[in-house]
């Protein structure tokens, strides 16, 4: 998931500088932008293939070499825990690396290990399998956070005064991933065995490389002496990010858990299997860009984005299964209706996050430059992480215990409480005039 948006390049001489040319002319993209656009649309599109392509099939293959479905879902959840530690690493250091480097040579590790991946199946089943299975999705969990990290920056930086635009827009292409990984994976996989799927994915990955290498804008900064702790110990910026892991944990729980219960519930292939994920993947595609022009437009509905979005995403994972004290029947169709309000309520939750803990920022001292973008992605992808790990791990466990129904129900619920009262109430209102990238009247907070 990226973003977009920052205001360094505000005091930049000589008019050559993105920030300055979408300011002047802010209905004409520049080379620099429609690059940089392309470039996160590139790393946005095979990220998201690989991780939704596992859903459909992993878990039942995996199951064939001996590993539990906890097992299962801590591979799953490993990949969002190391993605946490590096995400923190990459936004402190960012600068010192340079945010082109850190794109580029991301995008070459993840598409290294995606093939690598998909030639485990060769391994010997029971532990060295399970051994070989981690270690593969921890560095593609490092060399992804080192890509998003840098195109979230990139990309931030290019467009100061559309950032949720510009975040919303590009998710089409994350949505794309997710819409195009479950079918496209539980085709080859049915037509072609566990390698191709893999295989086929990562030197599409790896063709990317070069081109990107030649179109992205490179950015210099200097460091900055603010911290991920000073950041996340503001207020707002504590709950969005409990924001963040509660819907992150909703999208993880799915991935162990949705595929084994349609298959054993619906008897549905594994081709099939992967259609019912595009219910989700779709409408969350459809749906941000229209989140993410309106949380620019009018930035005081951000907080209701978030509490409504929210609310919604908990009474989904209510019906998803149902949950058994409900007097509603487990029905194919609700199944594919509940993930599609589920897709919709989720952009219009996460989209706001973003700029709002960039506003927030920004309000508490941290300078404009692509020092402070690289901490608010970093932090974003760390957040977005915690969830990511937590969702299939505990899934898993919950699914083994007590059934997909009610495991679904307990993400819902705590979905659900996720916002506190508190959340309501404005804090205090601030001029737009102050941050560039803010229009129309003034900005509402909630702490």
């Amino acid at each position: 998931m990226d973003a977009p948006g920052d205001p360094e390049g505000s005091s930049a001489p000589g008019g050559d500088d993105p920030t300055e040319s979408a300011r002047e002319a802010p209905n004409r993209l520049s080379r620099e932008q429609i690059f940089a656009l392309i470039s996160a649309a590139s790393i946005n599109l095979g990220s998201m293939m690989y991780y939704s392509i596992l859903g459909p099939f992993f878990p039942k293959e995996a199951e064939k070499k001996g590993a539990s479905n906890t097992v299962i879902g801590m591979i799953f959840g490993c990949y969002a825990l190391f993605e946490l530690l590096a995400s923190l690493l990459f936004g402190k250091y960012l600068v010192h690396i340079g945010a082109k480097f850190m794109f580029v040579a991301g995008m070459f590790v993840s598409g290294g290990v995606t093939v690598l991946f998909g030639v485990l199946d060769q391994v010997p089943e029971g532990p060295i399998y399970i051994a070989l299975c981690f270690l593969v999705r921890i560095i593609d969990a490092i060399s992804f956070a080192a890509a998003i990290t840098a195109s979230s920056s990139i990309l931030t930086k290019t467009f100061p005064n559309n950032v949720a635009t510009v975040l919303g827009s590009l998710e089409i292409f994350s949505g794309l991933g997710l819409v195009l990984g479950p079918p496209l994976g539980g085709f080859l996989y049915q037509s072609f065995g566990y390698e191709v799927p893999f295989i086929s994915l990562g030197c599409i990955i790896l063709l990317m490389v070069p081109l990107n290498m030649y179109i992205l804008p490179n950015y210099e900064s200097d460091p900055s002496e603010h911290s991920f702790w000073k950041l996340i110990s503001l207020p707002k910026v504590a709950l969005i990010s409990f924001v963040i892991n509660s819907l992150s944990a909703c999208f993880g729980f799915l991935d162990p858990t949705l595929s084994l219960f349609v298959l054993k519930k619906f008897n549905l292939p594994a081709g099939y299997v992967g259609l019912v994920f595009l219910g989700l993947a779709l409408s969350y595609a459809i749906s941000s860009p229209l989140f993410g022009l309106l949380s620019d437009k009018m930035p005081h509905l951000r907080k209701w984005f978030l509490v409504s979005g929210n609310l919604i995403t908990a009474g989904c994972y209510m019906l998803l299964g149902p949950v058994p004290v409900l007097p509603i029947k487990s029905q194919l169709w609700l199944l594919v209706l509940v993930l599609v309000i589920n897709g919709v309520s989720a952009g219009m939750s996460i989209i706001p996050t973003f700029p709002e803990i960039l506003s927030c920022a920004y309000e508490n001292g941290f300078e404009e430059g692509l020092s402070t973008l690289a901490l608010v992605s970093g932090l974003f992808g760390a957040m977005w992480s915690v969830g990511a790990f937590v969702g299939p791990t505990l899934g898993g466990l919950l699914y083994e215990k007590i059934g997909f129904e009610w495991a679904a129900a307990v993400q819902g619920i705590s979905d659900g409480l996720v916002l506190p009262v508190g959340v309501l109430k404005e804090k205090k209102e601030i001029k737009t005039s102050e941050y560039p990238w803010y229009r129309g009247g003034t900005k509402h907070s909630f702490a």
